[in-house]
């Protein structure tokens, strides 16, 4: 993953093999996420890069990250949680995320549109930063695949590792391997998910 921001907008994340090549989302949407880049920065955030990406923090604080995919990018919010979006342009990345957290952009000319939302968004985030407020902590956590609780008790090291996890990774293991339609599907997510619980990672991490 690469560990200058600009290399971010000139040349991608570095996760994948598209990297630096005309192929890479980065260079695709170039001119919305350069459009993106002003607004956080005009907002007063500070700019670094997080799991290869420019993200913007404010008073000790993650407040935004930028994204590029193939079909759009995107800005995403910490805590969304706290935010108030009457226009309702945030919505949710996926069937698990819990609050609606991105704006997804499908060419420039919409980033120029929504700018005033999203400096109003900013500004938002920016003074629960500075107030200390967070999201209420979520204690409930998914049930485990029958296969899941069978490796854990099967493999004492996993087991152990698994528990020392945050709340938020073993949920992200949980709900990859819950996912699989089979069992012999959910037991192969298993093994495979099994380093990255060892080394204490999520199952998004790398």
């Amino acid at each position: 993953m690469i560990t200058d921001v600009e290399d971010f907008f000139a040349r991608g994340c570095g996760r994948c093999d598209r990297f630096d090549t005309p192929a890479c989302s980065a260079r695709h949407w170039a001119d919305g996420l350069a459009a993106l880049r002003a607004i956080c920065l005009s907002a007063g955030l500070a700019e670094h890069v997080k799991w290869g990406h420019p993200c913007y923090v404010h008073a000790g604080r993650n407040i935004a990250i930028i994204g590029a995919f193939r079909a759009d990018f995107r800005l995403t919010f910490f805590n969304a949680a706290l935010l108030r979006d009457p226009e309702g342009v945030l919505q949710r990345q996926g069937p698990n995320t819990r609050h609606p957290d991105a704006i997804r952009f499908t060419a420039a000319a919409e980033v120029a549109r929504l700018a005033p939302g999203i400096l109003r968004l900013l500004a938002e985030a920016k003074g629960h930063a500075e107030a200390g407020i967070t999201v209420p902590k979520d204690s409930a956590e998914p049930d485990l695949p029958e296969e899941l609780v069978e490796a854990l008790n099967a493999d004492p090291d996993l087991a152990e590792a698994f528990r020392a996890l945050t709340p938020g990774r073993r949920k992200s293991h949980v709900l990859q391997i819950a996912a699989g339609k089979a069992a012999a599907t959910r037991r192969n997510r298993i093994a495979r998910l099994r380093p990255k619980i060892l080394a204490g990672k999520g199952a998004g991490e790398y």
